[in-house]
């Protein structure tokens, strides 16, 4: 049995979530919150509250929480918003302004 959470439109660029998740990716639900507290990342308090969230969806599945690990976890390229920036000679450079779409999923260890 598995809980998935998921964080929708984060005002994070895909590449920085991506390098935080690697670090918990298949490890056990406490250990993977003792790695985002003491990780010195903008993603980490989304990903702290996301983690919060899938142990809170398995513990409403009746699932064992002191069995919990992150099972799978990905991030995926949300809408990106375009932005002008006034340059010289009534030049614009454009701004990309990414967004992400985070899915984790925690299972119970046999």
């Amino acid at each position: 049995m598995e809980a998935v959470a998921y964080l929708r439109h984060a005002r994070i660029s895909p590449r920085k979530v991506q390098i935080v998740l690697d670090l918990i990716r298949g490890k056990d639900a406490d250990t993977a919150m003792a790695i985002l507290k003491n990780t010195p990342r903008g993603a980490s308090e989304y990903l702290i509250k996301l983690l919060k969230s899938a142990c809170a969806n398995a513990e409403v599945k009746q699932m064992d929480t002191s069995k919990l690990f992150v099972s799978e976890c990905f991030v995926t390229p949300g809408p990106t918003m375009k932005r002008m920036l006034p340059r010289a000679k009534g030049s614009a450079d454009r701004i990309l302004k990414r967004t992400s779409h985070v899915t984790i999923v925690v299972k119970e260890r046999d």
